[in-house]
């Protein structure tokens, strides 16, 4: 089993340090391009909005983020120090067969996330948000 943890502050520059992480798990876990691409869209879409709305900009509140090779599958674990929020209700809400202009803003980056994974969990635990989510690789 592999397994890598990493810590960054809230701060949107931090996101190459994500990157970085993300890359290094899927080296290890002999993930392919494609994996990797799904993975740092998933995080990128739960870190850009613990910092622009959990937050309301770039802080020193600590996100830390484990990514756990479990079987055939991958399970992230998301966790950060913004009010409660569950961002799996809002992307359950979206409706994308809407028009544009009918379209209430935001849910979209939730929804696709939803899209991409098999299971998603969220619970807000010693204050803190913690979304765990299944991708089931598709393995190169």
């Amino acid at each position: 089993m592999r397994r890598l943890n990493g810590v960054v502050h809230a701060r949107l520059s931090a996101f190459e340090q994500i990157k970085t992480l993300i890359d290094e798990f899927c080296k290890m876990a002999l993930l392919g391009t494609e994996d990797r691409h799904k993975l740092t869209l998933i995080v990128e879409e739960l870190f850009t909005n613990t910092v622009t709305h959990g937050h309301k900009g770039d802080c020193d509140e600590p996100v830390l983020i484990t990514l756990e090779e479990s079987a055939a599958d991958v399970v992230l674990l998301y966790e950060d120090t913004a009010p409660p929020f569950n961002p799996l209700t809002t992307g359950k809400e979206t409706d994308v067969n809407a028009m544009v202009a009918a379209r209430r803003i935001g849910g979209l980056g939730a929804f696709l996330t939803l899209q991409l994974t098999r299971r998603a969990e969220y619970s807000f635990v010693d204050s803190r948000n913690r979304i765990q989510l299944t991708y089931c690789p598709r393995r190169s």
